[in-house]
């Protein structure tokens, strides 16, 4: 097994795969903040077309959607997966082989959705994969709030990053989703993508097949700080793709917070797009 793998195997023994360093020994009984053990838990395998044109292609994007997340997003419209340590167990061989069976269905990528608490197990599945023959791009989709020492240990085993890039401010994080230090973590997370893979690539049939896709989720009462992320973005991966969502909608525990009951406007999200474009980043949505 290649070094890289190795040490996040290692890692994830006194756990420090996200940043929050919860350092427990994920053999064992004990849970961190994701309460997922070493073996990665599913929720579901197949092919998925409401994801962005450029990844969806003509076969769709071959989804693995991974049960529980390294955040605790208060407004998460996918709680059900994300905020569940359900599904089924699969080891990282059982991973490969559902990877291959979604390029031998006609998918354009293997899409790890919300991977980051089970990085170690993804890693050596797609080494896996790649010896069985797997040919596809591997999407890490994520919510942004990475480490840079795992992404580095990564390198070279995914193709396309989909991070989020949620808040400009640190109290939005905070307040929203659980952790004290996103936007700086953000940052260097994106940074390091960036540095592995490069501005989206496209094939000639308009589908992605390496480098970074950014995803900001326009929140109402610009509580994300909407214009300030997209800056962000612009200066640490200059000529980046990005898709500045609009589909906002209260979710799972929204309801604790009066501010987030609205809805981002029409015009404020397509005002967003324009600046995000203005900037020289390349618009996906």
């Amino acid at each position: 097994m290649p070094s890289n793998i190795a040490g996040l195997g290692e890692i994830v023994r006194d756990c420090t795969l996200c940043p929050r360093n919860c350092h427990v020994d994920r053999a064992g009984p004990k849970r961190g903040a994701c309460r997922i053990g070493l073996t990665a838990r599913i929720d579901s395998v197949g092919p998925h077309f409401g994801e962005e044109p450029v990844l969806v292609g003509r076969g769709g994007s071959g989804t693995i959607f991974l049960s529980a997340c390294n955040l605790d997003c208060v407004f998460c419209q996918n709680s059900d997966i994300s905020h569940s340590a359900a599904g089924q167990e699969l080891t990282p061989k059982e991973l490969a082989d559902a990877a291959v069976r979604l390029e031998r269905a006609g998918c354009e990528n293997v899409n790890f959705v919300t991977p980051t608490h089970v990085s170690h197990a993804i890693a050596e599945a797609v080494w896996s994969a790649r010896a069985m023959g797997l040919t596809v791009p591997v999407v890490y989709n994520c919510g942004g709030y990475e480490s840079v020492e795992t992404l580095r240990l990564l390198e070279g085993l995914v193709e396309i990053y989909m991070p989020d890039f949620k808040y400009a401010a640190a109290e939005a994080g905070r307040k929203y989703s659980g952790v004290p230090d996103y936007p700086t973590v953000a940052d260097a997370a994106l940074a390091e993508m960036f540095r592995q893979v490069g501005r989206l690539q496209l094939d000639r049939r308009d589908v992605a097949v390496r480098g970074v896709l950014v995803r900001h989720l326009v929140m109402p009462g610009n509580l994300a700080g909407s214009r300030e992320v997209i800056a962000r973005v612009a200066r640490i991966a200059p000529g980046c793709a990005i898709n500045v969502m609009g589909q906002y909608h209260p979710a799972h525990r929204a309801a604790e917070f009066d501010e987030l009951m609205s809805r981002p406007s029409a015009a404020q999200v397509r005002q967003l797009r324009d600046f995000a474009t203005s900037l020289g980043l390349v618009r996906v949505d």
